[in-house]
């Protein structure tokens, strides 16, 4: 979903045009385009070292960096469990917005990122707290599963 700021800003052109109209200003508007992101997050091996863990540096130990928990999604754009288990994760990113992030990781394109977390079934989900160990949860679940999960790993609500 995209967000779209619009701010109006009155120029002296704008007034010198019409000064005996000065209570019926004419405004131009001009269109920002501030973007936010609400929904799941694409990520690529580089984006993963930056935003959830870099396993490069540190191989043996794990070091969450984001500033939210979150849920990564490896899946696979031919993968019949993974599209019905996208819309979901989709709503869910909704739902969470500012609470958890839900990053998605193509494992087709991204083998080696795949490779380095032991994936072996799609989808693969890895919720990853902020502090603690990431849990695996292979196939697919339910929204209130999901949910529940959400609430008992991520946000420590139980």
């Amino acid at each position: 979903m995209l967000y779209t700021n619009l701010k109006h800003i009155e120029t002296s052109d704008d007034l010198a045009k019409t000064p005996e109209k000065t209570n019926e200003r004419t405004k131009k508007v001009e269109i920002t385009k501030n973007t936010k992101t609400v929904g799941t997050i694409h990520l690529t091996k580089e984006e993963f070292l930056k935003k959830v863990t870099d396993y490069e540096t540190n191989p043996k130990e794990w070091k969450y960096l984001g500033d939210k928990p979150c849920i990564i999604d490896f899946y696979a754009d031919w993968c019949g469990p993974c599209k019905a288990v996208a819309p979901i994760l989709e709503e869910l990113a909704k739902e969470y917005d500012g609470q958890i992030y839900i990053y998605k990781i193509n494992t087709d394109k991204e083998q080696e990122l795949a490779g380095a977390f032991g994936i072996r079934s799609i989808p693969s989900l890895l919720f990853v707290p902020m502090e603690g160990k990431p849990q695996m949860s292979m196939g697919t679940m339910p929204k209130t599963q999901l949910v529940e999960a959400i609430k008992s790993l991520l946000l420590d609500q139980k």
